[in-house]
């Protein structure tokens, strides 16, 4: 039986507003230019990728925009055969980059974080009591100010990292951003919103090794 026109004009109007629906509250990832800024040291720099990218809101405003290292030391892109780590490759205390806030924003374990430029270090959480339950993956970035990293070439043990990051956060703990696996399909690079409603920036890092598909959650918070 062929449907009235009135008909079909109803169900197109509706995958219509479907479609519009789903486009609303969605966050951008759209490139940028080199970094550009007085307090950052030519070391840091030099060892970035003349390319960054905006992680933009719906409404357009950025979040935060970050520029990837070119070259990271990785003995590895492939998927880790770890359960609860997602990077093994990259090495603890390895500088991946430089992120910038515009404004206040907050960390993973909702800290508050001050405007300005922050190094990106890589760091396993440990394995003990005091982190249980915080993620399903033990990898995480750590935040520390770019006027107190020692610069791209040194790496650092956790015990630096973590004490380096605690000046962002200004307490007793790191300041965190967690890592996440890379979502199916995705494009890289891209904004995407996982089953928890957190939003995260899929990736691909220039390594050593070659191209590491990278996710990094930009907007959500530990619930516990």
């Amino acid at each position: 039986m062929r449907r009235k026109p009135e008909v079909l004009l109803l169900v197109a109007g509706q995958f219509f507003l479907a479609a519009l629906a789903w486009g609303q509250g969605a966050y951008k990832a759209v490139p940028s230019g080199p970094v550009a800024a007085p307090e950052i040291p030519n070391t840091v720099e030099v060892s970035l990728e003349t390319q960054g990218l905006l992680f933009e809101n719906p409404q357009g405003t950025p979040l935060c925009e970050i520029w990837w290292r070119k070259g990271i030391p990785s003995t590895s892109v492939a998927p880790s055969s770890s359960g609860d780590v997602l990077y093994s490759g990259l090495s603890m205390g390895e500088f991946v980059g430089l992120i910038r806030f515009s404004q206040t924003t907050k960390d993973y374990r909702g800290q508050s974080i001050k405007p300005g430029y922050y190094a990106l270090r890589y760091a396993l959480i440990p394995q003990d009591g005091n982190h249980m339950g915080v993620s399903s993956y033990r990898d995480f970035l750590l935040l520390i100010p770019v006027a107190d990293d020692p610069g791209p070439v040194q790496t650092m043990t956790f015990d630096q990292v973590v004490k380096a990051s605690r000046l962002t956060a200004g307490t007793g703990h790191p300041a965190v951003m967690m890592l996440a696996p890379v979502s199916r399909n995705s494009k890289f690079p891209s904004a995407v919103e996982d089953d928890q409603g957190d939003w995260m920036l899929d990736v691909k890092l220039n390594t050593s090794g070659g191209l590491l598909p990278f996710a990094i959650v930009l907007v959500g918070q530990y619930q516990g």
